[in-house]
């Protein structure tokens, strides 16, 4: 029993020593000026960006996979009113506005 207990033991450390020598663990160069500083969180944010969006992408087209036919038509049916009707009530708040200026105008 005590040299199954010290072999765990040593499995456990050599274990530990192995995980805090992988290259997570390591220390990365920290930039030395604000330019680079800036640069570099430029380069990450632009990673993060595009891992989005092609994650938005996939999903996307995991969504349209997943439809039958006439529901694809019915989405887009659907999506084309809803523009054209968000379409008319710019036009009309657009209307509305000019029709508050010139009555403001008039005063």
């Amino acid at each position: 029993m005590k040299i199954k207990t010290f072999l765990y033991t040593l499995l456990l450390f050599i274990s530990c020593i192995l995980l805090l020598s992988a290259p997570s663990y390591a220390q990365t160069k920290t930039p030395e000026t604000v330019e680079e500083a800036e640069k570099q969180r430029a380069r990450e944010e632009k990673k993060r960006a595009k891992a989005a969006k092609k994650a938005d992408e996939e999903a996307k087209e995991r969504f349209w996979s997943m439809q039958s036919k006439e529901a694809r038509a019915r989405i887009k049916k659907t999506e084309k009113a809803q523009k054209k009707r968000a379409k008319q009530l710019r036009k009309q708040r657009r209307k509305q506005r000019r029709q508050g200026s010139k009555n403001k105008r008039k005063r």
